[in-house]
């Protein structure tokens, strides 16, 4: 699924993209990272050098001409630091703050916008009622089965407002913010479990992309071998490091690599957009890296990001945040009862990843009415549903982009 020829299969990014909901055959535009990389430095970090690096990288993306910018903003950590530094930084600069309120899910736009008030920011709500809709276009332009793409909805409203759009991308991944991943992943391992144990407890924690009985979702033409999901993983795990430290290095070369920065690029390029993602700067990771994970995640008391945190602190801004990890989340449960299950029904039922044997109709029959369906299988029909498009633009060309998926 090169981008110059995407209606062309490989079968190992039809099996990495849903089962890890990422595809380690595509060429990342972030740099990799190695066991060396997280190797501890027993440097004592600063919160005023981080400060500094932070507002340097902004202003390295920032002239003093601009008048407008953008920023994602969650309520979270990440993105109410950013916007804090971001009008430090630039006193004078319009800043229109950017949340999204999702149907029947977690409604964090009014935290949101509290903070966006005391930075003086202009905040815009997008109201997204039906999450799918839109789904043609967004993966007729990042060009991957991808379904969890939302921020084609930030890029989106941001272009109507300024050509720069900042965001606080990478902070989890750089300075320790999968408190629910470590936390599970450390009671199911010990310092004694092999790399292959390691491995699948690993997987299991990503609880929103693994089902029991995943080798059942494919076809034939797939080839799915859990042996060639776990080689991605291993070089991850078969180390010396902690066992934090070797989740903290799996994490930064999966998602953000092989996702979220592939997505938000084409995104950001299909609108014209320029990204402005600071803690994902080369002076940034450098920096945080190689620091020891004491100063990332706080095991005792399941907090992460913890310079991140104290710099918030140390801008008086800390009470507008909270310790549970923020973000763009729908609701997949609600969303699949108010309009994935019907989707899906009408979509996956005589598919065409079914007929040409990419995926397993058996699977599919069995789950997709089933009453209370589990988070995890509702998550792999979404990836189904969006594989399914996918294949009707690229490689069927009977759906154009600009077809909304309203059948309910």
């Amino acid at each position: 699924m090169a981008e110059n020829n995407v209606g062309t299969i490989n079968p190992l990014t039809i099996a990495n993209i849903l089962t890890l909901r990422y595809d380690p055959t595509q060429k990342p535009l972030l740099p990799k990272f190695d066991r060396d990389n997280f190797v501890d430095n027993h440097v004592i970090p600063s919160i005023n050098d981080i400060e500094k690096i932070i507002q340097s990288s902004l202003r390295t993306k920032i002239n003093n001409d601009i008048q407008k910018i953008c920023i994602a903003l969650s309520g979270g950590v990440d993105s109410t630091l950013i916007l804090a530094l971001l009008r430090k930084t630039f006193p004078d600069i319009e800043i229109n703050a950017i949340s999204i309120k999702f149907a029947n899910s977690v409604d964090e736009s009014e935290s949101a916008a509290k903070i966006a008030q005391h930075f003086e920011a202009k905040h815009h709500i997008i109201e997204v009622d039906n999450y799918l809709r839109e789904l043609p276009k967004a993966i007729s332009i990042v060009k991957l089965p991808f379904w969890d793409l939302h921020w084609y909805y930030v890029v989106k409203k941001a272009q109507t407002l300024s050509k720069y759009l900042a965001s606080g991308d990478g902070g989890d991944e750089v300075f320790g913010g999968y408190t629910f991943r470590y936390k599970k992943f450390l009671s199911l391992t010990n310092e004694n479990s092999n790399t292959k144990n390691k491995i699948q407890a690993y997987i299991q924690c990503h609880e929103r992309d693994s089902v029991p009985d995943q080798d059942k979702i494919f076809g034939p033409k797939t080839k799915f071998l859990w042996n060639q999901i776990h080689a991605y993983l291993v070089p991850h795990f078969d180390n010396d490091l902690s066992r934090l430290d070797q989740v903290l290095l799996a994490d930064y070369n999966g998602k953000l690599l092989y996702n979220f920065s592939l997505i938000n690029t084409r995104l950001h390029d299909n609108f014209n957009m320029i990204s402005i993602a600071p803690l994902l700067s080369q002076e940034i990771t450098a920096y945080a890296i190689p620091l020891s994970n004491k100063f990332k995640y706080d095991q005792q008391n399941d907090v992460g990001k913890l310079l991140l945190r104290q710099l918030l602190r140390k801008l008086g801004v800390d009470s507008l945040v909270t310790e549970e990890k923020l973000g763009f989340n729908v609701n997949t449960i609600n969303l699949w009862k108010s309009y994935g299950n019907s989707l899906c029904n009408h979509y996956l039922t005589n598919s065409n990843i079914v007929r040409d044997g990419w995926i397993n109709q058996n699977w599919i029959t069995k789950y997709i009415n089933k009453n209370d369906l589990d988070v995890r299988y509702v998550n792999k029909f979404l990836g189904l549903l969006a594989f399914e498009i996918w294949y009707r633009i690229f490689v069927t060309n009977e759906m154009k982009s600009n077809q909304f998926l309203d059948y309910v």
